[in-house]
């Protein structure tokens, strides 16, 4: 399988940022194209998701954006569609760095996506070396691939708020990663952000409190660099700071008005 020195290499470079108390700043990936994935992969990021939930690619295409970043120096962390085991395992077997399982609402649903993230004797992770026979640096033991892959689990429900002591409780979880859209819809704040809600500002940084007295890193979910910042400086560790599909929206739009501004003179 693709759990190699790169994704060995990135859940370390992670782990050695969150040992110094720095935050760690990366990409949100949604598009299904191996060459933007490179592309993403190449830059100076600290990670990238490969957004299987809510993003246009599938397990069918999964190893072949991996391929893409790995070739570009990068293990992606990968969010699975749903909390099911044999979806947490396809995507490490297919060299993910790390896994984020959405919707966790109770520390036996934490405790489900940590079993799945490891081998036996410490969870019922299948073993099958997906590349282990095709690559020279293969598959690693079972050991060394438990304590490479990073496990986050998504608290974006008023249950998972209500359980958020016991699910950071949970052995083997590495952190919490915040989806602050979902989460305000579910606590009855539809579409606000920290940015119009103090009440949804001071939820988020509860689960960052909560997540740092227990000893797990906090995560959000960021739209743009100037959220990633201010809930870095806030004591969240692993922020998206921006996404694919944003991006080049951004920079197709910037260029278009700087043309029609030259050849369309205002009244």
């Amino acid at each position: 399988m693709m759990e190699n020195r790169t994704q060995v290499r990135a859940s370390a470079h992670l782990r050695e940022l969150w040992a110094a108390d720095r935050p760690a700043f990366g990409m949100w990936s949604l598009l299904a194209d191996p060459v933007v994935a490179e592309l993403v992969a190449a830059t100076d990021v600290d990670f990238a998701v490969v957004d299987l939930q809510h993003g246009f690619a599938s397990f069918a295409e999964l190893p072949t954006l991996l391929q893409a970043m790995r070739s570009g120096g990068m293990a992606p962390v990968v969010r699975v569609p749903w909390n099911e085991p044999a979806q947490i395992m396809r995507a490490a077997d297919s060299g993910a760095c790390g896994v984020l399982v959405p919707m966790v609402n109770s520390a036996a649903e934490a405790a489900a996506a940590v079993d799945a993230c490891r081998f036996p004797p410490q969870g019922s992770r299948s073993w099958g070396p997906m590349w282990g026979g095709i690559r020279a640096d293969g598959a690693p033991a079972p050991e060394v691939a438990d304590a490479a892959l990073l496990c986050f689990v998504m608290v974006e429900t008023q249950e998972g708020i209500d359980a958020l002591e016991e699910i950071v409780a949970v052995p083997g979880v590495d952190g919490v990663f915040i989806g602050p859209n979902d989460l305000a819809l579910s606590c009855g704040y539809g579409r606000a952000t920290y940015r119009d809600s103090e009440v949804v500002g001071r939820l988020l940084d509860r689960v960052i409190e909560v997540c740092v007295a227990a000893g797990v890193v906090p995560g959000l979910f960021c739209s743009d660099g100037e959220m990633a910042l201010h809930w870095a400086g806030r004591g969240a560790r692993f922020l998206s700071a921006g996404m694919d599909t944003g991006l080049l929206r951004e920079g197709i739009d910037a260029l278009a008005a700087r043309l029609t501004a030259h050849v369309r003179p205002t009244a």
